[in-house]
Order: C-alpha cells, then structure tokens, then sequence
C-alpha cells in the first residue's frame, strides 16, 4: 500500500505540474482577450447573478445555479489551500492566486456558454449538460466526453466527499474532542436529507447556506484586518513585492523566490477556483435561461467570488499575522494565524471549515450524479446518491490517502477533455457572446 501510494503521489505531481498549469493559465489568458475582456461586466453579471427569477427551461434558478457551484467551490482550498501557498511560495503567491481569480473568470464563462448551448431537455423537464454533451454533441467525440465523465465520477469521491468528510472530522476531534464517528453520522444525515432530493433540494439548501457561510466568513476576516490594521498597508507591499522578486528566508521561513511564488500561488488558485476544470458548467446547464451568456455571465461571477474575494481574504489575514515566518505549513498555519485573535480568530476559522466543506460534499455530489446518469442512464442516479452518502461517513472515520490522491489524479484530468473543447470551439463562445451583447438575442 505504501508502494502503491508512492506512485500515486509521483503521477498527482506530474498531472498537476508545470503542463497542466500552463495550459490553464494558458486558456485564461486566450479567453479574456478573444472574448474582448469579458471581465469587464462582472458588475452587471453580480447585478443580474442576485435575481431569483426564472426564465427558459431549466430545473433551477440562475442564483440556485450559482450558489450551488460555488458551494462545490468554496471548501478548504479557501482556508488550508492559501496557508499552503504562502508557506511554499511566500506573501507574493496570494498575488498570483488573486490573478487566476481575474482571469480564470474569462475561462468559467467560456465553459458556462458551451454547456447551455449544448444541454440536453429531457421529456419530464429535467436537463442534462457539461463539458461531457459539450464534446460529443460539438466536437463529436464520444471516448473523449465518456473520459471526461468517468474522471469526474471517480474525482468526485474523492475531492468532493471523503477528503472533506475527513477533514471536518479531523477538526472537530482535534478542537473539540468530538469523535468522527459522531460528527461522522451527523454529516452523513445532513447529507441524505439534502441530496436524495435531487438538483432542487440541494440548490435551495445552498441559496440559504452559501451566503451566510460566504458572508459571516467574510465578516470575520474583515474584523481581524480591522485588529491588526496597523500593519495592513506593509502587508499588501509585502505581498506586491515579493511576488516579483521572491522572499528572502525571514524566522522559520525557507524564503521563496519568484519562481515558488508564481508556481503555488498559480497551482492553489486554481485547484481553489476549479476554472477550466468544467465542473462548474455542469450544475450551470441546469439553470433557467433562455441565452447561454446569459448564465455564463452569472456563471462566472463564482470565480470571482471564490478567489478574487474569498481567497484574498484569507491571504491577506495569514500574510498580516506573521505566522507565516515561523515554518508552519498547511492547516497548521492557518490555525496559528487565525489563533492571533483569542476567540474571534479560532471561531471564524471552525465556523468557515464547517461550512465551506459540508458545502462542498452538496455542490460536488450533483457533479458525480450527472457523471454517472451520462454513463449509466437515469437508473445509475439513485444507486449513486446512496453511495455518496455511505461515502461520507467512511471518509470521516478512514484515511483513505490512496483513494484521495488517486481522485486527485482524475480531478486534474478533467481539465484535459475540458481544455480542448474551449480551444477548438472558442468561435462559437465569442459568436454567443456577441450575439448577447449587440441585443440581437
């Protein structure tokens, strides 16, 4: 087991390497400048993303769509992700992260667009879609779209329920003293009760939960700037510099230099942001529209608020504390850097793991379903649902480090399939959003 675990982690390095990271960063920046900066109307995107009502046929609202992504998408990347880049490429990563926020925007949109455009309507109103009837109904290439499906399927277990059953288990038995087989079948009812009910329960469970979580996080983080204000202002120089220049060895840091900063600030703020990843787009073909820009528009807003919001929240309160200095890595310093705050600083940090990572079991739990149902047929999405529910209570009592590395492998991969149905139908993207844009639609 020790030998097959090697493996895997030599395979997790080499998928999520420098290729792969290129050729996302890549796409970003192809995106933003074919579709003519598509950044620049994220604030109408915000603006219409708040409406609830519906329109076209779809199962869910466009809010219910986005906050469902971005239930999937916030989870411990936001909180354990950042420590993880900082500790390994310095202050100047959280720059790096913020910018594939920016970009990646660009990208989450493109995907949105395709995977409207592309659905499928079933007779009893339910949709289908992703990057899987994208590549086969688009580029006609079945094996590509059923590999997209079965990494999805496999990464889901993986990234999107049993690493995060565990690490709310781990938490809560380390701070608390609860046992994960408590907290474990806790989780695992919560669980049920949301997901057997299908896209329409899950979404207006998330319509409630992601705000709140999203917000009171926020708020938390705001109130320990407002503590340690004194040195906020070195802090973002700190941040600007050494993103250009690396981070000479200061206290128990190894020092950084550029290459570590553009490297992990790059890495983590994608694996955060899932842009280019076509995750997202699935839950997104299943919103209300009658124009695939439209949701695309709302869709993309998830980056920015995951990464460009969320993410810099939490770099910038973990650069301010100074924790980062003393060598801890990880979880271990987001602890110390949220522990600066007797009180305020511990609770928010429970409270935004708590949340963000039961969140993500529900976002992620449609993504495998819809994987499956693509495979298998309607039949595969009960059997799977229950599945996914045994699955959270054995990740928060196991430590299946080869099932989570080996999901880790199929989370990268997805990208691939994803990537290339980006490049070779961009044409379509920017003729859909010019279409929108000039009101022909």
């Amino acid at each position: 087991m020790a030998e097959l675990e090697r493996i895997l982690s030599q395979i997790s390095d080499l998928v999520w390497g420098v290729p792969l990271l290129v050729a996302l960063f890549g796409t970003h920046l192809f995106l933003t400048f074919r579709l003519g900066i598509i950044q620049k109307h994220i604030p109408h995107a915000i603006r219409i993303s708040f409406t609830r009502s519906s329109e076209g046929e779809g199962e869910i609202s466009h809010f219910g769509a986005l906050v469902t992504a971005l239930a999937a998408t916030i989870g411990t990347g936001n909180i354990v992700g950042v420590a993880t880049a900082i500790a390994a490429g310095g202050p100047g990563a959280v720059l790096w992260m913020w910018l594939t926020g920016v970009f990646g925007i660009a990208t989450k949109y493109g995907e949105a667009v395709l995977s409207v455009k592309y659905r499928t309507v079933d007779a009893d109103g339910s949709v289908s879609g992703g990057p899987m009837y994208v590549i086969e109904k688009a580029l006609g290439q079945k094996w590509l779209a059923v590999l997209f499906a079965v990494f999805t399927a496999v990464a889901a277990f993986g990234i999107g329920n049993m690493v995060q059953a565990n690490s709310i288990a781990t938490m809560l038995q380390t701070n608390l003293h609860i046992s994960p087989w408590i907290s474990g079948g806790l989780m695992t009812l919560f669980t049920a009760i949301v997901i057997i009910g299908g896209i329409q329960s899950i979404a207006r469970v998330c319509e409630y939960l992601v705000p709140f979580m999203a917000g009171l996080y926020l708020i938390g983080c705001a109130v320990l700037l407002v503590i340690g204000r004194e040195t906020i202002g070195e802090t973002i120089q700190l941040i600007f510099s050494s993103a250009f220049t690396g981070q000479a060895a200061l206290g128990g840091f190894a020092g950084a230099g550029m290459k570590e900063a553009v490297r992990f600030g790059i890495a983590r703020g994608l694996f955060s942001n899932e842009s280019g990843l076509g995750s997202a787009p699935i839950v997104a073909a299943a919103a209300q529209t009658e124009h695939p820009v439209r949701q695309a528009l709302i869709s993309s807003t998830g980056t920015f608020w995951d990464t460009v919001v969320v993410c810099a929240a939490t770099g910038i309160v973990v650069v301010n504390s100074g924790a980062w200095v003393t060598g801890l890595k990880g979880a271990e310093l987001t602890s110390a850097a949220f522990a600066a705050v007797p009180v305020i600083g511990p609770t928010v940090l429970t409270f935004g793991l708590l949340t963000f990572v039961f969140s993500t079991i529900l976002g992620w739990s449609y993504y495998g379903e819809k994987a499956m149902e693509y495979l298998f047929g309607k039949g595969a999405v009960m059997p799977y649902r229950w599945a996914w529910v045994v699955a959270v209570m054995v990740g928060s009592v196991v430590s299946l480090q080869v099932v989570w590395t080996f999901a880790d492998i199929a989370n990268a991969l997805m990208a691939l399939p994803n990537l290339v149905s980006l490049i070779a139908l961009n044409s379509v993207i920017a003729s859909e959003t010019k279409d929108y844009f000039s009101g022909k639609s």
